[in-house]
């Protein structure tokens, strides 16, 4: 195999000194525009890309972000990541994603990882069952961090989303169409964001008077809420309306419901939390409550740069309103089919 391109090897191709190549490619030294011109083109004929972290060590500064957060495939995360990155690089950082699938274990690893090759900073989704080992490890690097939707320390900058706000609204939202039986439907675990949520929609099922509560958890996936909405409605034929944990919750509901010939907004009217790109060219298109993933992944972003221009601040909590986007999936509850008799 050959070795990566060195100093050396730029050297030795120019016919210079690796001293002289390290001045040409700093910008530093008293050289020759023909010696550095030829350094140059050297260096592109044997495509030498100069040791970031070996830079960053004799600088002090580091130009990569890393990006720790949990089901990378979720659309919400993918446009999420998207605004992270487009931010951060207008400053000329580049962004590491990895993804920790919400498993305490393999996030330690992948911070060790980041932490190793010197990241500048740290955008961060916790995941279930981060210890104290973990935060004391952030400390003890001095990495500046921002965290998202899980809160696991108050010395640490957070981005959160007003939850149960949220949910408030979109019962207020079914309520104001005239539905009384309402079920919040999505998520396993018993942590936020999901409790928040949960919280929000008990609150608001109580102050509408809307009868008895029903909380049917399924996994965060289209299949999940596939499923999900199968079983709800087969043990709860008189549900009419469902707020869902996300968007992709909500968009496999609605094709559980195709699949029985029945139609989101009609026979069920489902809302989603999130509002991906794919809520809106969904059929039907999908109510949801939009959190703008993109702007929330650059508003991340600078959070992060205001913590690295300001070590000594005061951490800051932002916390995001979702908004309400009426769409096809909700509607006034529709009129019960009668039921035709058997003929004998």
């Amino acid at each position: 195999m050959a070795h990566r391109p060195k100093l050396s090897t730029v050297a030795a191709a120019a016919g210079v000194s690796p001293a002289t190549v390290s001045q040409v490619l700093r910008g530093t030294g008293r050289i020759s525009e023909e010696t550095r011109a030829r350094v140059l083109e050297a260096a592109r004929a044997v495509n030498y890309l100069p040791d970031g972290r070996a830079a960053a060590m004799r600088s002090g500064e580091n130009r990569e972000i890393g990006l720790v957060l949990h089901h990378l495939a979720n659309p919400f995360n993918a446009e999420l990541v998207s605004g992270v990155s487009d931010r951060l690089e207008r400053d000329g950082y580049l962004v590491s994603v990895l993804d920790s699938r919400d498993d305490a274990e393999r996030q330690g690893r992948n911070l060790r990882a980041l932490i190793a090759n010197m990241r500048g900073g740290l955008i961060w989704v916790p995941a279930s069952g981060t210890d104290a080992a973990t935060l004391d490890l952030l400390a003890a690097q001095r990495l500046p961090v921002v965290t998202f939707l899980h809160r696991v320390s108050p010395d640490l900058d957070h981005v959160e989303l007003n939850n149960a706000r949220a949910l408030r609204d979109a019962v207020a939202h079914l309520a104001d169409l005239g539905h009384r039986r309402i079920a919040f439907l999505g998520g396993t675990a018993p942590r936020a964001p999901r409790t928040d949520r949960i919280a929000g929609y008990l609150a608001a099922v109580a102050e509408r008077g809307l009868g008895a509560p029903l909380v049917w958890p399924c996994e965060d996936s289209r299949r999940g809420g596939r499923d999900a909405i199968l079983s709800l409605r087969a043990a709860h034929p008189d549900i009419g309306a469902v707020v869902c944990n996300g968007d992709m919750v909500a968009l496999g509901a609605c094709l559980g419901l195709a699949s029985r010939g029945e139609r989101a907004g009609r026979e069920v009217s489902i809302i989603g939390f999130d509002d991906v790109a794919e809520a809106a060219l969904a059929t039907p298109a999908l109510t949801t409550l939009s959190v703008m993933p993109y702007d929330l992944g650059r508003r991340l972003a600078e959070r992060l740069l205001a913590r690295m221009s300001d070590p000594a601040a005061a951490p800051t909590t932002l916390r995001i309103d979702a908004t309400l986007v009426p769409r096809d999936t909700t509607a006034p509850p529709s009129p019960r089919r009668p039921i035709r008799s058997r003929r004998t």
